[in-house]
């Protein structure tokens, strides 16, 4: 399970604790909604899964979400099936993934997100790109930093 780690360096760097800011925007650039999130990043060394990952969301009225998203390697990807979602995720270059995803319960729906770390490990910036019938209809802003 540990080889992950040697398969896929780029994800490697993203082990451990992120705190930030997710903004949804429509198509014009309008705010849909905002909200704080946290996310953990781990390699276990045993279980099923060599990749888990658990996303947890914040808004300002209260309202709380937490998800968690087992990944295996396969094929030189990350790949997910839940119950949730399914998706796949890769490396482009030394700083960037790149991961497709679709929701089980939205049809003709998915998801391209681009993913870039700083060289320092310590920042990443994320851009979700919504497509419903192969159009795209809005896009999430992530930026996070590494908690210490």
């Amino acid at each position: 399970m540990s080889n992950l780690r040697e398969k896929m360096p780029v994800l490697a760097r993203h082990e451990g604790d992120w705190t930030g800011s997710y903004t949804l925007v429509n198509t014009e650039g309008k705010i849909i909604d905002k909200h704080q999130s946290h996310l953990t990043c781990q390699f276990p060394e045993t279980g099923d899964y060599p990749y888990f990952q658990i996303n947890r969301y914040h808004w300002e009225n209260g309202k709380q979400e937490e998800h968690q998203f087992p990944g295996i390697y396969q094929d030189n990807k990350l790949i997910f099936d839940t119950e949730r979602i399914t998706g796949k995720a890769w490396e482009a270059d030394e700083s960037t993934l790149i991961l497709w995803l679709a929701y089980k319960g939205v049809p003709d729906a998915y998801i391209y997100e681009m993913i870039q770390i700083s060289p320092c490990n310590n920042y990443r910036a994320r851009t979700w790109q919504w497509f419903k019938n192969n159009q795209v209809y809005q896009r999430t802003l992530i930026q996070e930093e590494r908690m210490q």
